[in-house]
């Protein structure tokens, strides 16, 4: 298992914010769901990347 494979990023008008990597999707997801809890506001941004695949799972707002 990869410990760093799931990528966690907030950006706040443009700028990173905050990161956090998880090994675990289910981990991740509750994580972003959180964030968008805690930190999703106009201007920010809330995006969860599998660093493995390249792929972006989740983001908030949607389409961002």
């Amino acid at each position: 298992m990869n410990p760093e494979r799931y990528h966690l990023t907030l950006t706040s008008d443009g700028r990173p914010a905050m990161h956090g990597w998880w090994g675990s999707e289910s981990v991740a997801r509750d994580k972003h769901r959180s964030w968008v809890g805690r930190w999703g506001r106009p201007g920010a941004t809330v995006t969860l990347v599998d660093e493995d695949t390249g792929d972006v799972l989740t983001a908030w707002p949607k389409g961002a």
